[in-house]
């Protein structure tokens, strides 16, 4: 078996993110809504840099209006990650996306999600878990309202809440509150930082959050201190190599630092962010990094070990994934 081909656990996906160009398209096209502006003339994404990122990717929502949408984009993107050996993911999902911060519209649109998902794992044996995420250039107040969905449906599938967004807007502890809502609902805390925000982003995150995982955090590398910090606490990162390169944090893969994060005993796993925005795959992450640093299937075997421990799944969920990647 190569590298490529191992069963894999990814724990860092947008879901609108993950929506395939050719899908968002087609519901334009039944909606009548022009959304040419958003598509290169070879049909995939156009975005200049990470504001505009950011920008397109809410354009792009704007089809995604009802759960039958959600229903279908659903079964798209996770036809997509079985394809590429996914046999588990977290999917971030915003009731500001689903539904505007509304409990009641944010459950229909939940009954959609998960009706997929159970058909998806059917189907093609991918188990998708839910991370509710507030948007953190939406501001603190909105955030309670995620928050509170997050807390209203926690369980078996909502089972963590995060952040994400522009890193540029506040700070992590101005969310404190909504972090503590969930934390008091039982669900599990990430939030995205060090991407954008250096490594004093991710020390605050773990100080005034309380997370136990960080999306991306790989500016951490810029502070020895940090690193040492998060190897104590046991703080995972999901990392996204191919998401960091696009977007102009390292020049290539062989400059991303998680080798070297992994190697200083930082817990680190692979997930693709945004697949279809930054033109990878679980399976062409696997290929870069094995190309870029020498990794063998061993290696990505431990990597997966990783993220199955840190997943934010129940144990009967987490030892029938364990089966799949041993018996994969």
């Amino acid at each position: 078996m190569t590298v490529a081909d191992l069963p894999k656990i990814e724990l860092h996906l947008h879901h609108e993110g993950a929506a395939p160009p050719a899908f968002i398209r087609q519901l334009a096209h039944e909606k009548r809504v022009d959304l040419s502006r958003i598509f290169k003339s070879d049909g995939s994404y156009d975005f200049r840099n990470f504001a505009h990122f950011l920008s397109v990717y809410e354009a792009a929502c704007e089809v995604l209006k009802s759960p039958e949408d959600f229903r279908r984009l659903t079964l798209a993107i996770l036809e997509e990650s079985a394809a590429n050996g996914v046999v588990y993911s977290e999917t971030f999902l915003s009731p500001d996306f689903c539904g505007g911060g509304d409990l009641l519209a944010w459950k229909d649109y939940l009954t959609a999600i998960q009706d997929a998902a159970d058909e998806a794992e059917r189907k093609f044996g991918i188990t998708l878990r839910g991370v509710v995420t507030c948007v953190r250039h939406f501001g603190p107040e909105q955030a309670k309202r995620s928050a509170h969905c997050a807390a209203e449906t926690a369980g078996e599938w909502i089972t963590g809440f995060g952040m994400g967004g522009n890193e540029a807007v506040g700070a992590q502890g101005d969310f404190k509150w909504a972090f503590e809502c969930a934390r008091e609902a039982g669900l599990r805390l990430t939030t995205h930082a060090g991407e954008f925000g250096g490594p004093e982003s991710v020390r605050d995150a773990v100080r005034d959050l309380g997370v136990e995982r960080v999306g991306h955090g790989v500016r951490a590398i810029e502070d020895p201190d940090l690193v040492h910090e998060l190897v104590d606490r046991g703080i995972t990162l999901e990392v996204c190599p191919g998401s960091n390169v696009v977007l102009g944090l390292f020049p290539d893969f062989a400059a991303h630092p998680i080798a070297k994060l992994r190697d200083a005993g930082v817990k680190v796993t692979v997930s693709t962010d945004d697949p279809p925005f930054f033109h990878t795959t679980m399976r062409r992450e696997y290929e870069m990094l094995g190309a870029a640093f020498g990794w063998q299937v061993e290696d990505f075997a431990a990597l997966n070990e990783t993220a199955l421990n840190a997943a934010f799944c129940d144990e009967e969920t987490r030892a029938r994934v364990k089966k799949r990647l041993e018996t994969s």
